[in-house]
């Protein structure tokens, strides 16, 4: 294998898991992905994939230091560890601090920190990822890639909430909208598959998973999305909620003596489809059993579809036309069913299906609609791929000496 320094090691560091891959920035393959995951529990495991089948190794009760020194043997088994150039880091929350990716140093630390209040599920373990890379990669520079960053271009009247204009000069609450560097990938790869000019371009981009956004991209910029000063706020996904009345909350501590902690665990963890349909939070879970009869599957879905199908209506209002709407996600990209019914229900802005397109998620330029219809497509995301090309290009701009 070729040792020449020239890959990115990619993690994303969560509560419980340190997501990771090896990319070469050059080809843009990925030369190892993987996992570590249930860290802290008795079940904890690493499981990865290479060239070859899928590898898993019991870590017992491996806490992220632990999972971090697994992960760095197996980089060196793989003949990996010496080719690494930089690492790039998801991180979830930037604030207004940062509107693109940066190389990682005290300042830029102490900011992500600083953010800890606006994510704190998610913060704190992006922060740790950086702290324990720096520890065993400590020669090589770091860049944080933010899921907020995207979305800064967005305008006053997008992002602000009518409320008291104080708690946002003094705390910051806005909207800030999440899936940011799945939305750069997928928008920038929709107009290389239609042939258009992505600083040209007015797009939809619907990010549908287990958490779910939209996004209105204007000329390559984002304008208006779902998700809020949180991911809680938007459409339904999994297990949150969405958009609901925010008095809810004193009415469930009336009713229920819910304290505001039983509530947010309850829309957060609880609530979307696996609290409709009381079944799963899954969409191929819930399709199955909805293609058996089971009647509040088929309403989870129902709602699901149609929020959705709202939702992007009222942010086609932030462009000047549309030149396409992106599905993307774990649902977006393989629930022909949800992308079907979301079309029906923007019939208003002319899309027309083509049926055996969609069951195929989409044709060789990835679009699901008839020829003359106003289009929609089917793109991967590759947040990770973003992410390496983000840090190789800010790698390849810095001096080589470590930025820490």
């Amino acid at each position: 294998m070729n040792t020449t320094p020239s890959n990115i090691l990619v993690i994303n560091c969560g509560s419980s898991s340190i997501k990771f891959a090896v990319i070469n920035p050059a080809s843009e393959q990925a030369l190892i992905t993987g996992i570590a995951e249930r860290l802290g529990e008795a079940g904890a495991q690493l499981v990865w994939r290479g060239s070859q089948q899928k590898n898993t190794t019991a870590l017992e009760t491996a806490d992220h230091d632990l999972a971090m020194q697994a992960i760095l043997t197996l980089l060196a088994e793989q003949q990996l560890a010496d080719t690494l150039i930089a690492i790039g880091h998801r991180v979830v929350h930037g604030g207004e601090a940062f509107t693109h990716s940066t190389l990682i140093n005290k300042a830029v630390k102490q900011a992500i920190a600083d953010c800890q209040s606006l994510a704190p599920l998610h913060n704190p373990a992006n922060l740790l990822g950086i702290t324990i890379t720096e520890k065993y990669f400590s020669q090589l520079p770091q860049v944080a890639v933010f899921d907020t960053a995207f979305h800064q271009t967005m305008p006053a009247k997008a992002y602000l909430y009518a409320i008291p204009y104080r708690f946002y000069k003094e705390k910051s609450v806005r909207r800030y909208g999440f899936h940011g560097t799945s939305y750069r990938y997928v928008a920038e790869t929709a107009c290389q598959q239609l042939g258009i000019d992505y600083q040209h371009s007015q797009l939809l981009c619907a990010h549908l998973g287990n958490g779910c956004s939209a996004v209105a991209v204007s000329n390559g910029q984002a304008v208006d999305t779902t998700m809020g000063l949180t991911p809680l706020e938007g459409l339904v996904m999994g297990t949150r909620s969405g958009n609901l009345d925010p008095n809810l909350f004193s009415f469930l501590a009336d009713e229920y003596g819910y304290s505001l902690e039983d509530t947010s665990r309850i829309l957060n963890k609880e609530s979307g489809l696996l609290g409709l349909s009381e079944l799963s939070n899954d969409m191929r879970t819930l399709e199955e059993a909805a293609n058996q009869g089971n009647q509040q599957a088929q309403l989870a879905i129902s709602v699901f579809c149609y929020q959705l199908a709202k939702t992007l209506g009222g942010l086609a209002t932030a462009l000047p036309r549309l030149d396409g709407l992106v599905f993307t996600g774990g649902i977006g990209e393989n629930s022909s069913f949800v992308r079907q019914q979301v079309i029906k229900q923007l019939a208003i802005l002319g899309f027309t299906l083509d049926e055996q397109a969609n069951q195929q998620h989409g044709n060789k330029q990835g679009v699901i609609t008839q020829p003359g219809s106003t289009c929609a497509l089917v793109v991967k995301t590759d947040e990770e791929l973003m992410i390496a090309r983000d840090t190789a290009s800010l790698v390849n701009q810095a001096p080589a000496t470590p930025n820490h």
